[in-house]
């Protein structure tokens, strides 16, 4: 279960936590898995231009289908590959660690387990209760389809990173036997699995990339580690690489230029995941990269510090409840109807709104993030080590939850689909990675 650290206490501690950071603790890698987790938040608040009409219609004007120069600002906004590398650090200095202290992988997969999917389960919690209470208030089974959908949209790529984390001893082990040639030989089989997507219309296959090309992006992450990017030619190589495959693939070949998914005849780049992600991932390493002396400088500022450190406490947090809490305040908003709604997307007075809208957002995701957030600080667990085999399971049960519910939200057909929700957290149970009370003291 999770420690009870409220949320008076949390800034201080967080303060202390900062202070006594080791000296040679690479404070980049917070301050960049930070930066980008925010930057997503505020990219998804501001694309969903969500609008109501003069006759109290609520509409979605997806700001990308409806101002077509913010496509190219995707390479900037669409920033998981910053949060895929910097992840691709951490997992294999965690896991080279277990190895020195001839810890399993059964045990170091529910450790990494614990920290990334508790905080999935409140958010579980919520739909599974909310879903079936507002429509048996009369809400339309369609509506809260689309609003699920919309909502949940981070447990895809929620779902994505935790089967990369799994597999991250393996991939670790291909880029220590084979270096360079494991992320060259991940980027072509990216592409041939597109291939074979696409001419075959084979969307399912294209699936696959969703391990293969963030896998990929993952290792730029051990490259990082290893010192295999310390010079700058490197990191500008891997800028030009990036840079110029994707223009290559989007301004001149079929792949859309946005990063993120669009309605168009274009290959979509973000569903199913498609190679341009790992070269994007390329550009986007050797742009941070480049600019990490300056970052360095940036995050010594004890201010910086504390701020990079309360985000990174409460991270997971933030990412998984930002689009619910925009839901939240859409639904308030129909219920005075349509306040502060009403501005047409991507005018004068649309975009002069947007700081108001974007402070309130913040205020309702921080109230949910304080109720919620302590779950990312789970208390130690004196269980005796798994086999690999449980939290394994709860790896698959969990995935194929937040993945079928993001698909296709918790309505189909009029029917309130109220268990889905409970997936991942059955799977959470049964794979040992929620401790339950009776199993306090170190018994299973």
């Amino acid at each position: 279960m999770p420690t009870a650290t409220s949320p008076s206490r949390l800034l201080p501690t967080v303060a202390s936590l900062a202070d006594q950071t080791p000296v040679e603790r690479n404070r980049v890698v917070d301050l960049l898995r930070a930066t980008a987790i925010l930057v997503v938040v505020l990219g998804h608040w501001l694309m969903a231009a969500v609008y109501v009409d003069r006759d109290g219609g609520l509409h979605r004007g997806d700001l990308l289908d409806l101002a077509g120069w913010t496509h190219p600002l995707t390479w900037v906004l669409q920033v998981m590959p910053v949060f895929f590398l910097v992840g691709g650090y951490s997992n294999a200095l965690s896991w080279r660690s277990a190895r020195r202290r001839d810890e399993g992988y059964g045990a170091w997969l529910r450790s990494r387990l614990r920290r990334l999917v508790l905080p999935v389960l409140p958010l579980m919690l919520f739909w599974a209760v909310v879903a079936p209470s507002a429509h048996a208030a009369g809400v339309d089974a369609d509506l809260l389809r689309i609003a699920s959908r919309a909502s949940l949209v981070p447990t895809w790529f929620m779902a994505a990173y935790v089967v990369v984390v799994a597999v991250a001893p393996l991939t670790l082990l291909a880029w220590e036997r084979l270096g360079w040639w494991s992320i060259g030989g991940g980027l072509a089989l990216g592409g041939l699995i597109d291939l074979v997507s696409v001419s075959q219309d084979l969307v399912a296959v294209g699936f696959l990339n969703y391990v293969v090309v963030w896998s990929t992006v993952h290792m730029l992450g051990y490259a990082w580690l290893d010192g295999q990017l310390a010079s700058p030619a490197r990191r500008i190589a891997l800028v030009a690489v990036g840079f110029g495959v994707l223009y290559v693939l989007t301004v001149q070949g079929p792949y859309a230029v946005s990063m993120v998914g669009l309605s168009t005849g274009e290959i979509d780049n973000a569903y199913p995941t498609r190679v341009t992600q790992g070269f994007l991932g390329l550009l986007q390493a050797g742009v941070v990269l480049t600019l990490e002396p300056i970052l360095r400088r940036l995050v010594a500022r004890r201010r910086v510090w504390v701020l990079t450190v309360l985000v990174n406490a409460r991270i997971m947090s933030i990412y998984l409840w930002h689009l619910t809490m925009l839901g939240v305040l859409v639904g308030g908003s129909m219920l005075l109807d349509g306040f502060g709604l009403h501005r047409l997307p991507d005018t004068a007075g649309w975009w002069a709104t947007r700081p108001l809208y974007f402070a309130t957002l913040a205020v309702l995701t921080a109230g949910a993030v304080a109720l919620v957030g302590r779950f990312e600080t789970p208390a130690p667990d004196p269980r005796p080590a798994p086999s690999a085999l449980r939290p394994v399971l709860a790896v698959v049960g969990t995935c194929a939850g937040l993945g079928t519910l993001a698909s296709m939200g918790i309505a189909r057909d009029g029917e309130i689909l109220w268990y889905l929700p409970l997936v991942p957290i059955a799977a959470c149970v049964l794979g040992g990675v929620l401790r339950l009370p009776s199993q306090a003291g170190g018994r299973r």
